[in-house]
């Protein structure tokens, strides 16, 4: 291309001649820049009308491909370039047989397939663009597993292009993985029960859990692939390794509907005749009461009777769960029972111990 325009430069413009390299680098410069400008003009207005619609994949994938798309563009144009240089110099930087090119393009596809994953990730645990926000936790892991599927299948490609057999490497991979397997089956244990864990869900960061089976409970902080850090109650960290959870039971107090109040009370044998009606103002009292969920059990019945009371228990729930809260309102019930059992004119009971002695002397004594 170079050598036919040198020869048609020399028989019209003489002076122009063997500057061919230099028009057509010109050109395609100032294609590349039309192109650019075409490109940028054309993505930023399907962008405009993406952001109309309520499907979200459209926006997560015209914000992908804008920078590669750019840069494929540029990449092109210096192609075509170093062409012009090596021809007219004489010169070999890239030869014809040479991968790059085809590489560079696959690199590209894998840039737009990663800026895609980010994106869509943004957009899944945004509450502004989102109705119902997806979990930060499983939608991170998912997409955390995806970018490295995206890479391993990228370096594979770039091996099989510069004469690299992964045939062999995926069978040393296969009798490879059985011995690693052995020797990292904790380390393989941990990362599948990390899978399970962003999978099933029974928890997630900022969970308040507890395992009756191990002394663990506290605030999750991190959900990694090894170990979950858990915030003890005294603000201790704890690091509990995943495959532990799928050995153990785990509450999980931050997903409770209601809190319970279950509470036993005493008053004395004496006040026996005052025990129906205190039962029923204190059941009465608890069905009015604006922070006890009525839609959940409520009972107050008289129980047991016990070695110096009368017992009779309170069973019911509120309608929050808030820790602090919930103790508010368990005292406020409390206090209103005291007052109701005083207004009864009954007395709470407290461990009390009657000896009953007998006034007859034994006849031996007597004799005496």
């Amino acid at each position: 291309m170079v050598e036919f325009l040198n020869q048609l430069l020399s028989q019209h413009y003489l002076e122009y001649e063997n500057s061919a390299w230099m028009i057509l680098s010109a050109l395609i410069c100032a294609i590349a820049v039309v192109i650019d400008l075409v490109v940028r003009t054309f993505l930023g207005k399907l962008q405009a009308q993406a952001e109309k619609t309520f499907t979200l994949w459209d926006d997560a994938f015209l914000t992908a491909i804008h920078l590669p798309a750019l840069m494929l563009i540029w990449l092109s144009a210096g192609f075509w370039l170093l062409q012009i240089l090596q021809e007219h110099f004489s010169i070999i930087v890239l030869e014809a047989d040479n991968p790059l090119p085809k590489l560079i393009l696959i690199v590209l596809v894998a840039w737009s397939c990663l800026r895609f994953l980010n994106r869509l990730e943004e957009i899944l645990t945004s509450p502004d663009v989102m109705k119902k926000p997806m979990d930060p936790t499983t939608v991170g892991a998912l997409s955390r597993l995806s970018r490295v599927i995206v890479a391993i299948m990228l370096i594979l490609i770039v091996m099989q292009s510069y004469g690299y057999s992964i045939s062999g490497l995926l069978a040393f991979g296969g009798i490879g993985g059985i011995a690693v397997g052995f020797a990292a089956k904790d380390l393989l244990a941990n990362f599948f029960g990390g899978l399970m864990i962003y999978l099933d869900r029974p928890f997630k960061v900022g969970d308040w859990i507890r395992s009756p089976d191990k002394q663990i409970e506290g605030t999750v902080e991190d959900i990694g692939w090894r170990q979950t850090r858990i915030r003890t109650f005294d603000k201790r960290p704890l690091y509990v390794p995943n495959s532990t959870f799928a050995n153990i039971s785990v509450e999980n107090p931050s997903r409770m509907t209601n809190r319970r109040i279950y509470e036993y009370i005493g008053v004395r044998y004496d006040d026996a005749d005052q025990v129906s009606a205190i039962v029923e103002a204190v059941k009465q009292m608890l069905k009015q009461h604006p922070e006890i969920d009525h839609n959940n059990t409520l009972i107050v019945n008289l129980d047991r009777f016990g070695p110096s009371s009368l017992d009779f228990f309170i069973y019911t729930f509120t309608k929050t769960t808030d820790w602090i809260h919930f103790h508010e309102i368990k005292q406020d019930v409390m206090m209103k029972i005291i007052r109701i059992i005083e207004e009864q004119g009954a007395e709470f009971a407290f461990p009390t111990t009657t000896v009953h002695l007998v006034n007859e002397a034994p006849e031996g004594l007597l004799n005496n």
